[in-house]
């Protein structure tokens, strides 16, 4: 009798130690990326950010800092405010693609994206960076110095090179505006799995 009370007793406190170990480990996910991630054109709750925080469902809190047009020389101007506004366990960098587009040097993007990791780090979040790619028109050699700048930066800093999460949705029929470059409703959710299965790992620790 007495030992299966202290087996009950004992079976208890191991799930509310896990339900509390659990509610400890609530963390602030913040997303710092341009247009692609500020829902550009498309209402805002049909944004991919947006339907992150729905998916987490109140379990994480998500804090979109992405703005429409921003560089990664923008965010460097922004990114100590924000950490210390909002403190994020888990920062996810997806910058560059307007950079690549005007042409700058894959050199200044390097360097603009590492001061954001480093940034991040020190502040002791967990960082999340995502691949980007570029259209074929801006030319092969410059495209591969710029994309090359990403896994060089993930192997650098060690953190988590997220896959580009357009680059299955490119030749899907109403996936892109009409401008060919930014994503519609439908291709939200697509968007936010591929992000989901690299940020699982980001909040585990």
């Amino acid at each position: 009798m007495f030992k299966r009370f202290a087996y009950v007793s004992w079976i208890t406190v191991l799930v509310a130690a896990l339900a509390f170990g659990h509610a400890v480990q609530a963390a602030t996910v913040m997303v710092v990326g341009d247009s692609l991630s500020d829902a550009y054109s498309i209402p805002r709750e049909s944004g991919w950010v947006h339907l992150l925080s729905e998916r987490l469902d109140g379990e994480h809190e998500v804090v979109n800092a992405s703005i429409s047009g921003e560089t990664t020389a923008g965010a460097v101007t922004r990114i100590d405010g924000l950490l210390e506004r909002h403190d994020p366990d888990v920062l996810l960098i997806i910058l560059g693609g307007n950079d690549g587009l005007r042409g700058l040097s894959p050199a200044q993007t390097e360097d603009n994206l590492a001061a954001l990791i480093e940034k991040g780090k020190s502040a002791g979040a967990r960082v999340g960076l995502m691949q980007i790619r570029l259209p074929p028109n801006l030319g092969p050699v410059y495209i591969e110095r710029f994309e090359a700048v990403y896994p060089r930066l993930a192997e650098r800093f060690d953190v988590e090179l997220l896959p580009f999460f357009l680059e299955d949705i490119f030749q899907r029929p109403g996936m892109l505006q009409d401008d060919g470059i930014h994503p519609t409703a439908e291709a939200q959710p697509l968007m936010l799995e591929t992000v989901l299965s690299e940020l699982r790992s980001l909040l585990a620790g």
